[in-house]
C-alpha cells in the first residue's frame, strides 16, 4: 500500500489534545465512557482523513463514522452496544487483511 499523507498538522494536534484530555476526564469519569471517547476520537479522525484518503479506504472510514453514530445511541444496551463495536472492528480488519493482502493462505 503507498505512502499518502491524509491529516494535516492542526488536525493531527486537534486528534491529540483530544486524547490526552480525555485521558485525564477519565479519571473522574464512570468506566463505561472510556469506550466512547475512543469512539469519538476514532470518529473524528476518520472525517478528519475522509477528504484525503485513497479511494480504497474512504468506504470503511464512512463505515466506520456510520458504525460510530449508530453505536452511540445503544450504549444504554450493553450486549447491543458490543455487538456493534464488533462489527466494527471486524470491519476494520476485513479492510486490513484486503488492502495489506493478508488473506492467503496460512501455513
Amino acid at each position: 500500500m503507498p505512502a499518502k499523507l491524509v491529516l494535516e498538522e492542526g488536525d493531527a494536534l486537534e486528534l491529540l489534545a483530544y486524547l490526552v484530555t480525555a485521558a485525564r476526564t477519565q479519571l473522574d469519569e464512570a468506566a463505561e465512557y472510556a469506550p466512547m471517547r475512543l469512539l469519538t476520537a476514532a470518529g473524528r479522525l476518520a472525517e478528519m482523513t475522509e477528504p484525503q484518503a485513497s479511494t480504497g479506504l474512504g468506504p470503511l472510514l464512512r463505515e466506520v463514522r456510520r458504525g460510530i453514530s449508530e453505536t452511540a445511541v445503544q450504549a444504554g444496551d450493553p450486549e447491543g452496544y458490543a455487538e456493534h463495536l464488533d462489527a466494527l472492528c471486524r470491519a476494520v480488519a476485513e479492510h486490513l487483511v484486503a488492502s495489506l493482502d493478508l488473506g492467503g493462505a496460512r501455513p
